[in-house]
């Protein structure tokens, strides 16, 4: 069992940014691909950035391409998201996710964090 846990997320304007992270617990670390999603009210989950095992392939929905980045520190168990140049259509919980395989570009999720909410105002 795997535990995550989300923070970072908030309120903030057009143009600003946000890093948020994730701790996770449990089982190694190392032994995860983590992935970020992202769930706007009224529309399905949706894969945003994954990263492989080491940290060495990183991956991104083509829409935050340039402006998100993942990262992990295998030392902290942590997972993070820096996200540059929010737009407003950036609005949606975000899900740390942890899983064995990444395909497409998008993590195949054995688990997930309770979620943190972005908010970007126009």
């Amino acid at each position: 069992q795997v535990q995550l846990v989300e923070s970072g997320g908030g309120l903030v304007q057009a143009g600003d940014s946000l890093r948020l992270s994730c701790a996770a617990s449990g089982r190694t670390f190392t032994a995860y691909a983590m992935g970020w999603f992202r769930q706007a009210p009224g529309k399905e989950r949706v894969s945003v950035a994954a990263i492989t095992l080491s940290g060495a392939v990183t991956y991104y929905e083509d829409s935050v391409k340039g402006r998100f980045t993942i990262s992990r520190d295998n030392a902290k168990n942590t997972v993070y998201l820096q996200m540059n140049s929010l737009k407003p259509d950036d609005t949606a919980v975000y899900y740390c996710a942890a899983g064995h395989r990444i395909t497409g570009a998008t993590l195949h999720p054995n688990y997930w964090g309770q979620g943190t909410q972005v908010t970007v105002s126009s």
